[in-house]
């Protein structure tokens, strides 16, 4: 099989490490990848001047895909997300981060098997703030209908795909009339071209309480970018947390995958992040590039590795190290291999 190029960027703070991990085991399972490594967080602005420089996005442009180690984002100063100017970069408008129940682990619900396709390009994050006086800030809302309507059918379509039941959206339109309304009524229009999948509404509000009460009522969550933001996170909590959930920022021509958690620079390089997030990220990207055999076996192997509870990573409750929480892994996938 002809190797495939890749880009990857390990990262700031575990990145490396979580990021390192999950491409050891994705080499390990067999996959036909040749990795490209380019670097991007804050390290690189005394080099480059910019913690994204132009030969990353040019490495993605030319490899269509890459995997990804979290990038720290300064809080209220500093430079703007490199994962917010990846998206608007290569227009990876839909944001798609799974969270399922994984037996052996805790969590204080069952049966959770939820998508959340979250709008990645619009919204509040296209970043446009100003201070009005001294006492006054406003953020700029933007919502197009092109954007509502792409990231419905990227949603219905992905259920289609899936064997997904329904897609419900989430918004405030009570409220935001024009915004979340706009949104809100572009998904009912669109979801008339999916007889085959059924389709409901909820506000974000109501959600976020039904979520707590009964998850899994819920299956593909269509949403806005900052609440799909915060909902996603808030499903990761369902069923252990972010080390446990990847994501897949999706665009027309190019594709991103990473962990949902932060860099978490407290524990890097000691050797004790959970790299299940970023593993979970590379059995995405190895779907969507059609390699869904290899995805399985590495999916299969971590789950393995997970429900058994010998080896564990400390968030886990466990005393694995990462690198150890890695061989448990590959050595499951060449076990699988024997028979």
């Amino acid at each position: 099989m002809e190797e495939r190029p890749v880009s990857f960027i390990p990262g700031d703070g575990i990145g490396p490490e979580v990021a390192g991990a999950a491409r050891k085991i994705i080499d390990a399972a067999g996959a036909p990848i040749l990795w490209e490594t380019v670097c991007a967080g804050a390290a690189q602005i005394e080099k480059h001047g910019t913690p994204l420089p132009p030969y990353v996005l040019g490495s993605i442009r030319r490899n269509g895909y890459a995997l990804k180690g979290p990038i720290a984002t300064p809080i209220g100063c500093g430079f703007r997300s490199v994962n917010v100017a990846l998206r608007k970069e290569l227009d990876l408008f839909a944001n798609v981060r799974p969270v399922r129940t994984l037996a052996g682990l805790k969590s204080r619900y069952d049966n959770v098997d939820i998508i959340v396709v979250r709008e990645n390009t619009e919204d509040l994050y296209v970043g446009r703030e100003a201070m009005i006086d001294d006492d006054t800030a406003e953020s700029y809302k933007r919502f197009t209908r092109a954007g509502c309507q792409r990231i419905a059918h990227f949603a219905f379509k992905y259920a289609l795909d899936n064997n997904r039941k329904r897609v419900t959206a989430v918004h405030k339109a009570n409220i935001m009339k024009f915004t979340d309304g706009m949104f809100l009524s572009v998904a009912r229009e669109v979801s008339e071209e999916y007889p085959t999948i059924a389709f409901d509404d909820i506000l974000v509000d109501a959600l976020c309480m039904k979520l707590v009460q009964m998850p899994e009522k819920f299956d593909v969550l269509l949403t806005p970018n900052l609440y799909g933001d915060i909902v996603s996170d808030l499903t990761a909590g369902l069923v252990g947390g972010l080390g446990l959930a990847p994501s897949a920022n999706i665009g027309r021509n190019y594709a991103v995958f990473e962990p949902c958690h932060g860099s978490a620079p407290d524990i890097a390089g000691q050797n004790i992040a959970n790299p299940s997030a970023a593993i979970l990220s590379g059995v995405l990207m190895l779907r969507r590039m059609g390699l869904r055999e290899i995805a399985c076996h590495v999916q299969n192997a971590l789950y393995s590795v997970l429900s058994e509870g010998d080896v564990l990573t400390m968030d886990l409750d466990g005393r694995a190290s990462t690198e150890q929480f890695t061989e448990a892994v590959i050595s499951h996938l060449q076990q699988a291999k024997l028979f």
